[in-house]
């Protein structure tokens, strides 16, 4: 049977089988939430951890999944966590929650603002905080993996749930796959995750038909120069100007190399040169994260970035044996993610007839934001994936709400946590109807 016409069929028992809204799959999960997973929320978000150092947060889950009855693998790809239920024929599902923390200060307000501080990969210590609602993620795929053992007789196939490490610096997910995860694991047929948003109103939901993230490389250039006295400039090459040029340099190619139907975009984010103000340094470093949402304009974006780093450099007279090294990360790099539309309208649709087609909202994206999620559900994976937004913020707030990755971010967990386990839930057992 071909997967165009398994989703026909999907499509079909949804407009025609599908029961009324699901009432008692609502009222179970906010009892969860009540007896279990609202702790569980306070305890990951007073816990966080670092990308690539999720110690003590992929125990937790592996405990948690364990306890549901949960064949589980710990290790894959670092930290990462596999868990798998198997329950007759049928197509598989992976849900995919991300677990690391960012290294920021918490100052929400909150009672349960994180204390947490952590040593990261060079050795500094760090404060950390869940300022992107990865906390939310993983209680929420707690919740999930609770209903559907509850649930079997609704749904049949293999279940295979991930707790992602290192999503925040879009790592995790490749290296979970390099370590074998569609190889030592049962493959998915569809991939299903979500993210909550700030920019929404906690309980509602968005459902991408197309493209849900950006990709993203992160890009360094040093630039090399000649160092001389302040007063003499004459004497040397000053790579602070030329720095300076190849960031305006880099603006102009945006506006003008890039179709302004296209998004596009190189955020230069970090500026390093130079010890005192008399001394013209020898060497700055610029460090830049690159958006696109499609592979072509990704692409003339990095060429882009070369050529204006060398062309720059010649025009205000670099040697060429000093011209600028351009790096692009082998790690912090991910693909866009765009979502297969015909899944994503099946599960749409779903969302609509169980939770009520007003929980649904077609806010546009509010910017670039990037996801490893990518990985899991390239073109020649043959995966089909969705992904999707959950409202976090009372809908009074919305417009004031601190943004993600901020020191003062903060989410409404009870309906964040619930809508994220409903919606979950009602995908999974969509796309794994019972036979």
């Amino acid at each position: 049977m071909t997967k165009m016409l398994v989703l026909a069929m999907l499509a079909s028992g949804i407009a025609s089988g599908a029961s009324a809204q699901d009432s008692a799959l609502r009222e179970s999960v906010a009892a969860d939430y009540r007896a279990n997973l609202g702790a569980l929320f306070d305890h990951f978000h007073r816990n966080p951890e670092l990308s690539g150092r999720e110690v003590q947060t992929s125990a937790r889950m592996a405990q948690e999944l364990r306890a549901l009855g949960y064949e589980v693998t710990t290790g894959i790809g670092g930290h990462g966590v596999v868990a798998l239920l198997r329950n007759g024929d049928g197509p598989t599902v992976l849900l995919r929650a991300d677990m690391d923390g960012l290294p920021l200060e918490e100052r929400s307000g909150l009672p349960n603002a994180s204390r947490a501080r952590q040593t990261d990969a060079s050795g500094a210590e760090q404060p950390v905080m869940h300022a992107c609602g990865h906390d939310v993620h993983i209680t929420a795929l707690v919740g999930t993996a609770r209903q559907l053992m509850a649930r079997r007789a609704n749904w049949s196939g293999t279940l295979v749930l991930i707790a992602q490490p290192a999503e925040e610096t879009i790592s995790g997910a490749r290296t979970m796959v390099e370590d074998g995860l569609y190889t030592r694991f049962p493959k998915p047929d569809y991939a299903v995750a979500f993210h909550v948003a700030a920019g929404l109103p906690a309980g509602r939901i968005s459902v991408p038909s197309t493209i849900a993230y950006s990709s993203a490389d992160s890009v360094e250039i040093e630039v090399r120069g000649t160092g001389t006295h302040g007063a003499y400039p004459h004497l040397g090459v000053d790579p602070v100007l030329v720095a300076s040029q190849i960031v305006v340099s880099l603006q102009s190619m945006v506006g003008r190399d890039i179709d302004p139907l296209q998004g596009a975009v190189i955020s230069v984010g970090s500026i390093h040169g130079g010890v005192k103000s008399n001394i013209i340094p020898e060497r700055v470093v610029l460090q830049m994260t690159v958006r696109a949402d499609t592979p072509e304009v990704r692409t003339r974006l990095l060429d882009g970035i070369d050529r204006v780093a060398r062309g720059t450099a010649l025009a205000l007279g670099v040697p060429e044996d000093r011209l600028p090294v351009v790096t692009r990360s082998p790690t912090e790099t991910t693909p866009a993610t765009i979502n297969d539309s015909a899944t994503a309208d099946i599960v749409r649709r779903a969302i609509a007839t169980q939770m009520g087609a007003d929980r649904l909202t077609d806010q546009p994206r509010d910017g670039m934001g990037a996801e490893d999620f990518a990985y899991f559900v390239t073109p020649e994976s043959g995966v089909k994936g969705v992904y999707f937004a959950v409202g976090g913020t009372p809908a009074d707030q919305v417009a004031t709400a601190p943004g993600h990755h901020s020191p003062l971010f903060r989410i409404q967990p009870e309906p964040s946590v619930t809508t994220g386990v409903e919606a979950m839930v009602i995908a999974a057992e969509t796309l794994m109807p019972r036979r």
